[in-house]
């Protein structure tokens, strides 16, 4: 146990330097958004924020891993408050056919409103909702050590919520019909146990954050045809005709 718990250790320092470089570009683009100036994740510390991460689709949740921009597919199943910034979370990942299991926290580092909102295509949702905000955080996912090729990931995140005039919180889905629409991005690195080695490793709702050549998609996602060979199959020739009518796999049960 002593020697499982350095090695943990010793992943998870190496993925803290790794993602450093990852992590500051993608604050880059914080900087873009009209956000204000003041924490205020206290005015939620008694709200349940879980249902925000699995509300999309996992078909539309994109990700990649090493510099050769692998696909990898994450899914959430379990995401249960433990504490006021705390949550605890389990769920899948997969890579080409090798699906392992993982359990880890997110924790809630900064919240803020957006100075301005949004209220959609033809002002659908004006006078139906009182402010934008997003929330900016920090997750550690460690898969199970007894399976294939594990290891454990390690980044920041950034998801965006509404509440309605009925203090609802909601999943920001507001502008899903603009182009470059995404929510839930998750920037950092994954290292495996056996190695130690470290990949850069982000994912995010319809679209993936820093994720360099590989999506050149205007409006929606799409991969670059130089990486199809590395999973992307199924994105390149989404705009095809289906071969069969039957629902797409849910590869994590």
């Amino acid at each position: 146990m002593r020697k499982l718990n350095l090695l943990l250790l010793f992943i998870c320092l190496i993925l803290k330097s790794y993602a450093q470089t990852e992590a500051a570009k993608f604050k880059q683009s914080w900087k873009k958004q009209i956000l204000g100036t003041t924490d205020i994740k206290q005015q939620f510390a008694n709200h349940d924020l879980s249902k925000l991460w699995t509300v999309t689709d996992n078909q539309s949740v994109y990700g990649f891993i090493g510099d050769n921009y692998q696909r990898i597919r994450i899914k959430f199943i379990s995401i249960k408050k433990a504490g006021a910034f705390t949550y605890v979370v389990t769920g899948k990942t997969k890579v080409r056919d090798n699906i392992c299991n993982f359990k880890g926290t997110f924790t809630i580092a900064d919240l803020r409103k957006y100075q301005g909102t949004s209220y959609g295509v033809d002002n659908k949702y004006k006078n139906k909702l009182k402010n934008q905000y997003t929330i900016l955080g920090d997750y550690t996912l460690t898969e199970d050590s007894t399976q294939k090729n594990t290891g454990v990931f390690k980044g920041i995140f950034k998801t965006d919520f509404y509440v309605d005039n009925n203090n609802k919180i909601h999943y920001d889905d507001i502008d899903i019909h603009a182009d470059g629409f995404t929510n839930n991005e998750f920037v950092g690195s994954w290292a495996q146990y056996t190695t130690q080695k470290a990949k850069r490793c982000n994912w995010g709702d319809y679209r993936i954050p820093n994720s360099g050549d590989l999506d050149v998609g205007a409006g929606e996602f799409s991969a670059n045809e130089k990486y199809i060979k590395n999973g992307w199959l199924e994105t390149y020739n989404k705009s095809k005709p289906a071969t069969s009518n039957k629902p797409p796999l849910e590869w994590w049960q």
